[in-house]
């Protein structure tokens, strides 16, 4: 009678399924450390802030910058400014870049896609200078549309990416099932460019963060106010306060952002 090898997969004595759920908790626990990582090493750059402010003797302007009020209205005027122009941006960049892959108007293609690449190849700080020519005023709006028109490009580009890269053989099934065009299109197409178009709208909303500091050359405020006055007064609290918490917000938004990729991505992708 012929002896059975044991299998050189699992360990002898060790039943297969406690070798499975000891992978399974591994992959747990490897998936919480990657997602906790980033908010454990924000919370520490919060505090050595804190502590750094605390411990520094701040004179009379310092002072008056460095207060828990201030801080607070820059701090929403910043989330304020990146938000709504996230927002305009998706709301703009996305139907248009749908619009652009029907058979009708694809020819437009190039016009609009070469407008979107004027935005991104001129400097954030040339189109923030350039909004308060032409609309003769500053302040939040024209900070709003130099971000849009800086980060439109990169949701158009690949909203229309994720929906060309749609498998034709795919949406003829949809059609032979008896689906309309927009049928096709709002549960074939579009679910399927999902993760595409969400990696563009989470580079768009960290450029915006990164790029609301801008507007603090043209009244609009922001945590741009502390880097420009620290900077001009040659006041380092002030400077390092307000560069730090700019880039705790960035990458505190790409982490959530990052999560909601993962959580919108439809199951399957």
């Amino acid at each position: 009678m012929t002896a059975i090898a044991p299998s050189r997969d699992v360990a002898p004595g060790v039943p297969a399924r406690s070798l499975a759920a000891e992978l399974e908790g591994r992959t747990r626990f490897a998936a919480v450390l990657r997602y906790a990582t980033m908010p454990l090493l924000l919370t520490g750059v919060s505090i050595w802030l804190y502590l750094y402010v605390k411990g520094h003797e701040l004179d009379s302007i310092e002072a008056r910058l460095l207060n828990q009020d201030f801080l607070v209205d820059k701090l929403l005027e910043h989330v304020r400014l990146a938000g709504f122009a996230t927002l305009a941006v998706v709301a703009i960049a996305v139907p248009l870049g749908t619009l652009l892959t029907r058979p009708l108007l694809r020819r437009l293609t190039p016009i609009a896609v070469t407008v979107a690449n004027i935005g991104q190849a001129i400097p954030s700080l040339g189109l923030i200078a350039f909004f308060p020519v032409v609309m003769a005023q500053v302040g939040f709006r024209p900070a709003l549309y130099a971000l849009v028109l800086h980060t439109a490009l990169g949701v158009l580009r690949n909203t229309m990416v994720g929906l060309d890269q749609v498998d034709e053989a795919v949406i003829e099934a949809g059609r032979g099932m008896g689906m309309t065009k927009l049928g096709v299109l709002f549960r074939i197409e579009l679910p399927l460019a999902v993760p595409i178009i969400l990696a563009g709208i989470r580079t768009a909303v960290v450029l915006n963060v990164g790029s609301a500091t801008l507007g603090t050359f043209i009244s609009a405020g922001t945590l741009g106010d502390f880097i420009s006055i620290g900077h001009a007064l040659n006041r380092e609290a002030v400077l390092i306060t307000g560069a730090t918490l700019t880039a705790v917000l960035a990458l505190g938004i790409d982490w959530i952002a990052g999560i909601a990729e993962r959580v919108l991505r439809p199951r399957g992708l």
